[in-house]
């Protein structure tokens, strides 16, 4: 773990994007904490959050022509992520789908610019890859081209099998998937903290029963 790593986990803790507690995940399991990027709803928040999303994507390595927001909380994430590396000297589109599609006015799936070229994925977490399938295959009914994906927190659970949800997605799509930290950077912090050796147990405790 670097020091924006443990900067961004005190980022989270303090907006509450990041708790502890017990909370069941879309896939049915109960956890001992949560991650939501919907927590970072001012604008000095979202605007730091984008410069760490932005730092990511250079660390990645991934080539990518623009950016992709699946609704609903990609939407903001595109848009932020898409002002804060104009600062890396990158000026790219951003697009975001609908729920629903739309039958009048501007009509179809996406709104912001048309899908093209290589596009970069952002989202908050994966758990059980069902979205990303849903947004892959979104991307290549129009022709583009699904470059990667950049999420906050790669929780390193496994998904359907003994692979985590993270490698099945890169075996299933052949692309790959980065993060700004990862469940180790996590247990590492608490570690490091007497006042949160209770919490660091019980995801411990987690991870030896769901991860990869």
């Amino acid at each position: 773990m670097d020091e924006h790593q443990k900067q961004f986990i005190e980022f989270a803790l303090q907006h509450r994007a990041l708790r502890f507690g017990e909370f069941v995940l879309k896939s049915g399991r109960r956890s001992p904490y949560f991650f939501d990027a919907g927590m970072f709803n001012h604008g000095a928040a979202l605007a730091k959050l984008a410069q760490y999303y932005a730092r990511a994507i250079a660390d990645s390595g991934i080539a990518y022509d623009m950016l992709f927001g699946p609704a609903y909380k990609g939407i903001a994430l595109a848009a932020s992520t898409a002002v804060a590396l104009v600062e890396h000297g990158r000026d790219v589109a951003f697009a975001f789908n609908r729920k629903e599609a739309k039958d009048h006015g501007e009509g179809g799936r996406t709104l912001g610019a048309p899908l093209a070229g290589a596009v970069l994925i952002l989202d908050d977490v994966i758990s059980a890859g069902t979205s990303v399938d849903e947004t892959v295959l979104l991307i290549r009914q129009a022709d583009a081209v699904p470059a990667g994906i950049v999420i906050a927190l790669d929780r390193g659970e496994r998904g359907s099998g003994q692979l985590s949800a993270i490698e099945e997605i890169r075996e299933r799509h052949g692309i790959d998937v980065a993060s700004i930290i990862s469940i180790d950077a996590l247990l590492q912090y608490l570690s490091d903290l007497p006042a949160m050796q209770g919490h660091l147990a019980s995801v411990q405790k987690y991870r030896e029963s769901y991860g990869a």
